[in-house]
């Protein structure tokens, strides 16, 4: 079944990159053997640089199931995901994922992640990105307006 899903994924992103939608990835989540939700990379055609396949597919499997939380679904992915789409992926609590193509395969075509991952490892002092913390004396306040609400939903 997982090559099934994996050639899914794959066909989504051969006709994205012919469609002229974005970059050439799909992904396809499945739960109880059903495909629940499919996405395709929309990155140029909806001028949003989150809308990777990976992404676009947590959102369509939160919307039809109605929660944030995917656990008890898997996610096929037609490349290894960015790290970007691999936060999300755990951040949506998905049981597991597979991915045929690998990093240097999008590498190869123009779509090289590995900026991003040596960023992600360097302290905030030596990023490309400049960044500062500013500690504010109400920086802390969103946080307890959060522990303090009565509609929070842990996650």
């Amino acid at each position: 079944m997982h090559e099934e899903f994996l050639r899914r994924a794959i066909r989504l992103a051969v006709e994205n990159a012919g469609q002229g939608r974005g970059g050439p990835f799909g992904a396809v989540i499945v739960m109880d053997g059903e495909v629940i939700a499919e996405g395709a990379n929309h990155v140029t055609s909806e001028l949003d640089p989150t809308a990777h396949a990976e992404v676009v597919a947590i959102r369509a499997a939160c919307r039809r199931l109605g929660r944030f939380d995917l656990r008890g679904a898997s996610i096929y992915s037609s490349c290894e995901p960015c790290p970007m789409c691999l936060g999300a992926i755990y951040w949506a609590r998905l049981d597991a994922l597979y991915y045929a193509a690998g990093r240097e395969d999008a590498a190869r075509a123009g779509f090289d992640d590995s900026f991003l991952y040596e960023q992600f490892a360097l302290p905030e002092s030596r990023r490309a990105l400049p960044s500062r913390r500013m500690p504010l004396e109400e920086a802390g306040l969103p946080f307890d307006a959060w522990l303090a609400s009565a509609h929070r939903i842990p996650y």
